[in-house]
């Protein structure tokens, strides 16, 4: 799967729980397999972790809080220039291809 969205870019969560709908949120990290995305600070989990040993210490147990991944359709990517959140398109021209505003036409990269 072609993902348009990239880690570091700025996103808009424009669908799914409520409480996370509305919120902007750097990408942590891209899945593309799957059509994913992690998003800083959205879509908090909890996870009860069982104390375990790796390469000769041990990590504590305890509930540790990470950043779910949230399927890609449910974020849309806001534009740098225009601070709106808009779709991408793509211009390819000689030196290669580039993402580009839909809403400014203002090239992302």
């Amino acid at each position: 799967m072609k993902v348009k969205i990239r880690k570091g870019d700025t996103v808009e969560v424009i669908s799914g729980r409520s409480e996370e709908k509305g919120k902007r949120g750097e990408v942590i990290k891209v899945y593309p397999e799957k059509g994913r995305v992690a998003l800083q600070g959205i879509n908090i989990r909890k996870k009860h972790q069982g104390q375990y040993q790796t390469q000769g210490r041990s990590v504590s147990p305890g509930i540790i809080e990470f950043e779910g991944p949230m399927h890609i359709s449910n974020v849309m990517l806001v534009c740098p220039s225009c601070k709106e959140p808009t779709r991408i398109g793509i211009q390819r021209d000689e030196d290669g291809s580039h993402r580009v505003c839909k809403h400014c036409e203002a090239l992302i990269d």
